[in-house]
């Protein structure tokens, strides 16, 4: 199992020379990768550059850009040019977002989901192939017919042969698709204890497209603090885990607070919700089971983190993504460094 290092969404307390000092650390402690997220803030693209200029190695992934804020065409252009100013480090991660951010940020509509991503991995793909990029899709027509649209290609060339795409997907249709198109899956709040299940519609995708998971890549993201005052290990991870459940979406459509529910937390899953969007953030963190921290998190006394690091290593992760939930430098390294002494 592989390590990665999230850096999530630009900032958190830190400047970008502090950012490039952790994740300089991350390299050096021969961490695999670097990921960094977007919703409606920093864009992914520009810190992975920024990165990219001042690391030697570690691989620089999107985790993820947003399907609606970007045409498939311009994802492969942005892909091919940090992998050529890299040296060949990209790794593409794409994903379709919420609908709250598609179509309150983007205007782009919510919105047959599973056939716009399947369409646009296969436009980014096409485009990265540098061949000519036409394509005639159900949701997605290039060039435009009627029209001076030409059939163009991509003028620059990649470093790697083939940039790989990994998917975040969350419900279990798009798990299936993600086996059956991508080369790796992000999930958030991956729980090894349900990897059986998470696994099943992996492998149900793939034999959809006739091909093996045996080069398929795991890869999910977990927020990561050790320390021997659990409480306080937990406390750290409540804001965020109370964020997605409660408020990453409305009461009718929550990606997150659903995935709970299929953990086997509907009561707390509806308890949170209900608090984050009645406006008591606190109460809704407050609300969270302590299991389903334990569940989703590496937080704890060394030794509970190591056993958890190899439920994950048993459970078939590829590339564990660490977002250490530390608030400054020295602490963020430091979490780094113990969580490489631990997974050994």
């Amino acid at each position: 199992m592989k390590l990665g290092i999230h850096v999530g969404y630009w900032g958190l307390g830190m400047g970008a020379r502090d950012q490039l000092e952790v994740v300089q650390e991350a390299e050096r402690l021969g961490f695999d990768s670097v990921w960094a997220a977007e919703a409606y803030g920093s864009d992914a693209a520009t810190v992975l550059a920024w990165l990219a200029a001042g690391t030697t190695t570690i691989r620089l992934g999107s985790a993820i850009f947003q399907m609606p804020g970007r045409s498939p065409a311009m994802t492969a252009m942005t892909a091919a040019t940090i992998d050529e100013l890299s040296g060949g480090r990209m790794i593409l991660g794409i994903g379709s977002s919420g609908p709250q951010v598609a179509e309150g940020w983007h205007g782009q509509r919510f919105a047959r989901q599973l056939q716009r991503t399947r369409e646009y991995v296969e436009v980014v793909r096409l485009a990265l192939s540098r061949d000519r990029l036409e394509y005639h899709g159900e949701t997605i027509e290039l060039p435009l017919p009627d029209g001076p649209g030409k059939a163009l290609r991509l003028t620059i060339a990649p470093k790697q042969e083939r940039i790989p795409i990994y998917l975040a997907a969350i419900g279990p249709k798009n798990t299936a698709l993600a086996g059956e198109i991508a080369d790796g899956w992000i999930p958030t709040f991956f729980s090894p204890e349900h990897v059986g299940e998470l696994h099943a519609l992996l492998e149900e995708g793939a034999a959809r497209s006739g091909r093996s998971l045996d080069e398929f890549d795991m890869a999910p993201t977990v927020n990561a603090y050790v320390s021997d005052d659990r409480e306080k290990a937990r406390n750290l991870m409540r804001p965020v885990l109370a964020l997605y459940i409660g408020g990453m979406g409305s009461r009718q459509q929550n990606f997150y607070n659903n995935l709970v529910q299929r953990y086997g937390f509907a009561d707390a899953a509806k308890e949170i919700q209900d608090l984050y969007l009645d406006g008591k953030a606190s109460a809704a963190a407050a609300a969270i089971p302590e299991e389903l921290i334990d569940m989703v998190s590496l937080c704890g006394p060394r030794d509970v983190v190591r056993d958890r690091l190899a439920a994950y290593r048993e459970a078939g992760v590829g590339t564990l993504m660490i977002t250490p939930m530390a608030f400054t430098t020295d602490e963020r390294i430091e979490q780094l460094r113990t969580i490489t002494e631990l997974a050994g």
